[in-house]
């Protein structure tokens, strides 16, 4: 009896596969533009015409987005479904901003569990260099710098987790609240203590995860995410307070 042979992968479909896989593992990201023709084909070593037909069949699948004179760009259409409904309920229905501090803190003490048990020698390396670089923004009190660096720590995170959805979702959670963090880190960058416990926590995070402590991790993200949620809610409050105070006083 003779065996079936194995079907042939197409040279197209392995270029599609492989750029998918670069999307999912955040090597490219949303808005990132996508290397020419040429390019692409010396990179993957086919011909222009299989990587114009993986291509197009990433455009159909929604995963890259053509432009008239803008080159090929990969779509944010993985982050649109989770962020669109969500950015304007937020907007409108401040209640819905403790939970989803709530759900960032589910999230960024998973990842850091994972990242503990997981990450290789390469993720290690980004982290330890997106930690020294968010040390030395706090150490030097740039807010502007810290804010950016900060959020580029817990996504190098996220994937080191080797968890697509955390990595994914990490990326998204956190451009939706990018105001609510930079508020909080601007009204901490007022409170020295308060900045020295931001930059003591993350310490604590990124030295469970170089050991290999997952519990250890996952308790100091935890730690520092209710404690951002903890400040974030108390500048709320104080806010809604001056603006009573200054009603009274405008009323007198």
């Amino acid at each position: 009896m003779s065996r079936i042979p194995s079907p042939v992968v197409r040279l197209a479909d392995s270029v599609v596969t492989e750029i998918e896989n670069q999307i999912l593992d955040g090597a490219l990201r949303p808005g990132d533009r996508i290397p020419s023709e040429r390019k692409l084909a010396e990179d993957f070593g086919v011909s222009r015409p299989s990587i114009r037909e993986a291509l197009q069949k990433l455009v159909a699948k929604g995963l890259l987005i053509t432009r008239h004179g803008g080159g090929t760009t990969v779509t944010d259409k993985l982050d649109a479904p989770f962020m669109d409904p969500w950015q304007d309920m937020v907007k409108d229905h401040p209640l819905l901003h403790r939970d989803i501090l709530e759900f960032r803190e589910m999230l960024e003490s998973q990842a850091a569990a994972l990242a503990a048990q997981r990450a290789t020698d390469v993720d290690l390396a980004r982290i330890d260099k997106a930690y020294a670089t968010m040390d030395a923004a706090y150490a030097s009190k740039d807010l502007n710098a810290s804010i950016e660096a900060d959020v580029a720590f817990h996504q190098a995170i996220a994937e080191a987790s080797h968890n697509v959805l955390i990595g994914h979702l990490t990326a998204s959670l956190m451009r939706m609240i990018h105001d609510h963090v930079s508020n909080n880190l601007k009204h901490s960058h007022t409170r020295p203590a308060q900045w020295e416990q931001l930059r003591s926590q993350h310490r604590a995070i990124w030295k469970a995860i170089k050991a290999n402590k997952a519990d250890k991790a996952s308790a100091s993200a935890k730690e520092h995410s209710g404690f951002i949620r903890e400040s974030i809610e108390n500048n709320a409050l104080d806010a809604h307070r001056r603006v009573s105070a200054l009603r009274r006083a405008g009323a007198n």
